[in-house]
């Protein structure tokens, strides 16, 4: 018994799968198999779908958060504000003049880091303090301290960092991307890591072993701050302002609760737009020294 296989194509211009018996001159049985299905046409429509549906999620998700920040405006905040936030400010202003309060608000942004404590509250009474203008130079003189502290402890125990970072080598190898390529590269890494999501006050100490240069380091940290320094600023102003508010016992107009939640909003874009760039930025350096490696 022997088998053939051949293509075949229907008149429609179809392939077909065919099962024949035939029988020669000789008694010999021969089967032929035809079986060549058609390829799938690409779904392209597919793909277009899957883009509109992003979109759509993207924009349903922010009008929820719109949504919830409202409330939040209308009825949540005022409530905290009076019982939280106002008898803060007023203890605040009572027994601190504006000098001791700029010496304490520099001094645990400086120091809270090294000792792996958030200092954002510290940021937001330096803006509804003093604004943006002093508020941002006082936030990024003390936030240099606050960067270089950590760098040179962490150069004393720079071999056991060095083993920690070798026990989880896929996160710390992104950590270990700003410790090569030139100045530039150093700098820019450093920018890029402290935009992204990845913990800043774990990569104080962190960052020493991976052998970024120390100038790079502060430099790209300045720069890599800012966008967070602002938001913060911003975030105390806008208590101020609903603490106003509440202690004058008049609710916001609507205009003025209109451009706090497109204010709250627009903050909150530029830090989801910031960390994707971010994130996307290091995982293109981090593939082109993977390149350099294997070269």
């Amino acid at each position: 018994m022997t088998y053939f296989e051949e293509d075949a194509i229907n008149g429609d211009g179809d392939r077909t799968r065919d099962v024949n018996r035939n029988h020669d001159g000789g008694g010999e049985l021969y089967v032929n198999l035809r079986w060549d299905p058609q390829p799938e046409a690409p779904n392209t429509n597919r793909r277009g779908s899957s883009r509109l549906w992003y979109w759509v999620k993207l924009v349903l998700c922010f009008l929820c958060l719109g949504l919830l920040a409202l409330v939040a405006f209308k009825w949540l905040v005022p409530l905290f504000t009076e019982k939280v936030i106002i008898p803060i400010i007023n203890w605040e202003t009572n027994t601190f003049s504006s000098p001791v309060l700029a010496v304490l608000v520099f001094a645990s942004i400086a120091l809270f880091p090294t000792l792996i404590l958030p200092s954002s509250p510290s940021m937001w009474v330096a803006g509804l303090t003093f604004g943006y203008g002093f508020g941002f130079l006082l936030i990024i003189s003390a936030a240099a301290v606050g960067v270089s502290l950590p760098f040179l402890i962490g150069s004393i125990f720079y071999s056991k960092i060095e083993g920690w970072l070798e026990k989880y080598p896929k996160r710390a190898s992104v950590l270990r991307s700003a410790g090569g390529g030139n100045w530039f590269h150093q700098f820019q890494a450093v920018a890029l890591i402290r935009v992204s999501p990845f913990p800043y006050i774990i990569y104080n100490y962190c960052a020493v072993a991976t052998n970024v240069e120390y100038w790079p380091y502060l430099l790209g940290s300045m720069v890599g701050m800012v966008p967070e320094i602002f938001v913060s600023i911003y975030t105390g102003i806008l208590i101020e302002t609903l603490a106003n508010a509440s202690h004058q016992n008049h609710t916001l107009s609507t205009p003025q609760i209109a451009l706090n939640v497109v204010g709250f909003c627009i903050s909150g874009a530029t830090i989801i737009f910031f960390t994707a760039y971010a994130k996307r930025q290091l995982k293109e350096l981090q593939q082109k020294e993977d390149g350099l490696l294997l070269q």
